[in-house]
């Protein structure tokens, strides 16, 4: 089932988000909505949040960035093959030299700004069947990694930016938040007028 994403100005996106028992019900329906739903919105990761629950738990499948033409043939069969799902987990260490890409977010649409983030990562997080893993991730994996990981801690990609990037876009946040653009998904705005 495809759950409609929670847009920029919603209290959730805000909210460091809750540890998930393994006897959460129906767990594996919510992992299959939430790969229905990022599909959907042509998203490469989503993190509950962005569907409105305040839960640790993202899923991130990389594949559209191997058609990148400039990548290197090894990064690209890492990002081809790379689908995860992300439970309780916990980022032990950011390492290496930070570096800009253009991110942008299912919550956000029409903003995207270069966000600075450590090139490699080390994360422990349980699978779907709650299994441990401790993950070291480089890259553009380890970006979106990073991306989801902020919102299952309350921090958006546009908290990255410094004041006066955040003062620039602040209409067009405004806006969203209002439900005054055009998106080709399903969203809930928070701030959306209901006198329609």
């Amino acid at each position: 089932m495809i759950r409609p994403i929670v847009a920029y100005g919603s209290p959730v996106l805000k909210k460091k988000a809750e540890n998930i028992s393994e006897e959460y019900p129906n767990l594996s329906k919510l992992i299959e909505d939430m790969w229905e739903t990022m599909y959907a919105s042509n998203g490469v990761g989503l993190a509950a949040p962005q569907i409105g629950l305040s839960l640790r738990i993202f899923i991130v499948d990389s594949a559209p960035f191997a058609s990148d033409n400039e990548l290197d043939p090894d990064e690209v069969k890492i990002l081809e093959s790379f689908k995860k799902v992300f439970i309780n987990p916990k980022m032990i260490m950011e390492e290496g030299d930070s570096w800009s890409f253009n991110e942008g977010c299912l919550s956000i649409p029409e903003v995207r700004e270069d966000i600075n983030r450590k090139e490699q990562i080390t994360i422990q997080y349980r699978d779907e069947k709650f299994k441990l893993h401790t993950d070291v991730l480089n890259g553009l994996t380890a970006r979106v990694v990073q991306h989801e990981y902020d919102h299952i801690e309350g921090v958006l990609f546009t908290d990255h930016l410094s004041s006066l990037k955040r003062r620039l876009i602040k209409n067009k946040l405004s806006i969203i938040s209002k439900g005054l653009i055009k998106v080709d998904y399903s969203m809930k705005f928070p701030n959306k007028s209901k006198s329609k």
